[in-house]
């Protein structure tokens, strides 16, 4: 039988006529599952309903004309579908999760057991005051934590997102420039920066300025400069930036647009690289949201949920959203009127209906405490470790376009590595998955060209990384050596081929028809 270069069987399979011997040893992923409303029969059921009679008046013309169409399985059948598909799933808890700016780290276990105890895990947010005392004392030590670990003097909780915080965070900077009495139309952006920070900017009735990046992928500071003026609200930096680098000169840029009265809005995405290393309130940032479901272990992907706080500086604190969390006597009271607001304090609005993600901040109260400051410090310092030694173990084989100095917490590939192979940025993630990996980022950031951006997280071994970095290697190797079937047509081992991405987009079949049907996208 033949070996792989770990010293693993490594049977060839015939798929297609085509033998593929896999590096890792890995089968891709291995169930064929019809979707369940094939899967389902007429007159089954796994649960007993009673028949009830709704009079035509109740329901006015909304009564149903034809069959509900609902699966029809028996409760075996419906749980084995669902576990056949959670085996289909690439999951942190089955291997290395390598996409850049998405941190997708191990979420402890404990994090879990302690946002289901009873008081967080079935706490309503229409209770009165009075008996969710624990649950804001909850609150308002993680505001404590947070604002200690930015080093900023307050913190808004409700935002659920990062998205939503980067908006919370721009509603105050034009709050504050509101009770200046100031109209400033402008937001730089960095041309690296995350998409969603040119979106929110207008969103926010702001005008997108772009910034350039240096050649060593740095925002260029002197092009920045340039570009403020007195009708500059503020600028969004992320920091590291998207290209996992530090920016070397960011206090100097902060304090150029607090010169001609701007804020400094930082995205703090990638908070998990400085958290216990850095506090961003020294560098001049004033606001900043932080993804908790990120930096803080809570689950991250899929849509939520998220959390999304934002730190304030002293300057913006005043205009901080509705609700105020308060100490008041022996109590603390959420404040939801503005009349009834402290002495300075002016609320530009409310974020949301309600307070937030409860179970967010369980999780990531959870991670701060098992963790401890030392802890959270050395988890961005073995993320960091763990970026720089894929980048150092690769750079030899992979093209990295910034690849002389150290990087930060995600290492960034670009596809130069691949000219005259005929093999894509597209073909080689998609190798990855015959290999038992899920890619990593692709394409992203904008300013280089075929870019793959890897980010390992701290919370990988190095028996792991060096798996991975296995892998990559001789990916690299068969693609440089003109192994094109390789990676065309990749991937063969999962349980769908590639798709044909500009029509999935274009022409989406966004639900299941029978066959006799047309369909959605026809």
């Amino acid at each position: 039988m033949p070996m792989n270069a770990q010293g693993r069987p490594s049977a060839p399979d015939a798929v297609e006529h085509i033998e593929i011997p896999t590096i890792s040893g890995d089968r891709g992923l291995d169930h064929e599952e019809p979707l369940i409303f094939e899967l389902g029969r007429e007159c089954v059921t796994g649960v007993d309903i009673p028949q009830v009679q709704i009079s035509d008046e109740r329901l006015g013309n909304l009564r149903r004309r034809a069959p509900i169409g609902l699966p029809g399985l028996s409760e075996p059948e419906v749980v084995r579908h669902y576990v056949r598909l959670s085996r289909m799933n690439y999951a942190i808890d089955a291997g290395l999760y390598p996409l850049g700016s998405c941190t997708m780290k191990h979420n402890p276990r404990l994090n879990e057991k302690m946002a289901r105890l009873p008081g967080f895990g079935d706490v309503h947010p229409l209770q009165p005051q009075q008996t969710v005392q624990g649950a804001f004392a909850l609150i308002s030590d993680l505001m404590r934590w947070l604002t200690t670990l930015t080093g900023m003097p307050a913190v808004a909780m409700w935002p659920k997102a990062g998205a939503h915080g980067e908006l919370c965070g721009l509603l105050t900077i034009r709050a504050a420039l509101e009770a200046r009495g100031e109209k400033r139309t402008r937001v730089l952006v960095p041309s690296s920066a995350h998409g969603t920070n040119p979106a929110t900017a207008a969103l926010a009735g702001f005008t997108v300025d772009e910034v350039p990046a240096t050649d060593d992928g740095h925002v260029d500071a002197d092009a920045l400069e340039a570009k403020l003026g007195p009708d500059v609200a503020a600028i969004m930096l992320t920091n590291p930036n998207t290209c996992g680098l530090f920016e070397p000169r960011i206090k100097e840029m902060a304090d150029a647009v607090h010169k001609v009265g701007g804020y400094f809005y930082c995205d703090g995405a990638n908070f998990n690289a400085i958290a216990g290393r850095v506090r961003p309130g020294d560098l001049g940032v004033d606001a900043m949201h932080i993804n908790l479901h990120k930096t803080f272990s809570t689950p991250h992907g899929g849509g939520g949920p998220g959390a999304g706080p934002v730190v304030l500086s002293a300057a913006l604190a005043p205009y901080a959203p509705l609700p105020l969390l308060v100490h008041d006597g022996n109590e603390l009271r959420l404040l939801e009127d503005r009349d009834a607001m402290p002495s300075g304090a002016q609320p530009f609005g409310r974020m949301c209906a309600f307070q937030g993600q409860m179970g967010m901040f369980v999780r990531a109260l959870s991670y701060m405490l098992s963790h401890g400051a030392d802890g959270i410090r050395q988890a961005s310092e073995d993320a960091v470790l763990s970026a720089n030694y894929i980048l150092a173990s690769l750079k030899d084989t992979m093209s990295a376009p910034f690849g002389d100095g150290p990087c930060m917490h995600e290492a960034l590939f670009d596809d130069t590595f691949l000219h005259d192979t005929g093999v894509t940025t597209l073909d080689f993630a998609k190798a990855m998955i015959d290999e038992g990996y899920h890619p990593m980022t692709m394409y992203f950031p904008l300013v280089v060209h075929g870019a793959m951006l890897i980010e390992p997280t701290e919370s990988e071994s190095k028996e792991s990384l060096d798996r991975f970095i296995h892998v990559l290697r001789a990916l690299a190797e068969e693609a440089k050596a003109g192994k094109r079937e390789r990676f065309e047509g990749a991937p063969r081992l999962a349980p769908r081929r590639r798709l044909d991405e500009t029509a999935a987009a274009r022409k989406p079949i966004l639900r299941w028809r029978p066959a006799e049907l047309p369909q959605a996208a026809e």
